[in-house]
């Protein structure tokens, strides 16, 4: 057993906790070639992965949120991923030996992500992981999402601990963005969905990492 100074570590779902893309990818490919269109290499939906439906469909239609036909195409995209939610999903590689390390030491963990909760619950129990997890904050469980502090600072609550006490996981910049509002310490996951065009040494997060084994090494 280890002393760190934290007592819960707050993960992003999406690109780092959990490997989604698969899933996601599958699911815009599907409606790529509804739509008559020719399936996106892995590749180039990896790192567009944590931007949700509105990155993924202007990745693979070019529409912006404002788009008049984007409500129908997300409606779509949003049921077929919904049917397919843990098809190749898994936990990334050595996170469930972190989690395991982090339950040995009796360091609570839980989930915030700008997921909604339809899309959120489903994940985590098919994967097991929601008696585990001490808090799971989704996208529509506070008024704003990531990166507003609310959502962060309401896993504090459910878990009864001071963001002083946390520290927040995660692969995008408004993660970090929503650790500084919150006053949690921040680690950017360089593991996860990482575009070529992120900087993530600009983000000001006070550790990177570039596999899940190196969190239990910094807590």
């Amino acid at each position: 057993m280890f002393i760190s100074p934290f007592n819960v570590v707050l993960f992003d779902l999406d690109g780092t906790l959990v490997d989604t893309a698969p899933d996601l990818g599958f699911a815009l490919n599907t409606l790529l070639e509804q739509e008559g269109n020719k399936p996106l290499d892995h590749a180039l939906i990896r790192p567009v992965a944590s931007h949700g439906s509105a990155g993924l469909l202007k990745l693979g239609f070019g529409i912006e949120k404002e788009d008049p036909i984007y409500p129908a195409l997300q409606q779509r995209f949003l049921s077929v991923y919904a049917e397919n939610i843990a098809r190749e999903s898994t936990l990334f590689i050595g996170m469930q030996q972190v989690l395991d390390g982090l339950t040995a030491n009796n360091i609570r963990w839980g989930v915030v992500t700008n997921k909604p909760s339809f899309l959120t619950i489903p994940l985590m129990e098919a994967l097991q992981l929601t008696e585990a997890a001490a808090c799971i904050v989704s996208a529509d469980t506070t008024p704003h999402s990531k990166p507003h502090p609310a959502p962060m600072l309401h896993a504090c609550e459910l878990v009864d601990a001071k963001p002083i006490d946390c520290i927040y996981i995660g692969d995008a910049e408004r993660d970090i963005q929503a650790a500084h509002n919150a006053h949690m310490r921040s680690v950017v996951a360089l593991y996860g969905y990482i575009a070529d065009s992120d900087k993530p040494e600009t983000w000001q997060a006070d550790c990177m990492i570039n596999h899940p084994h190196e969190i239990l090494q910094w807590i």
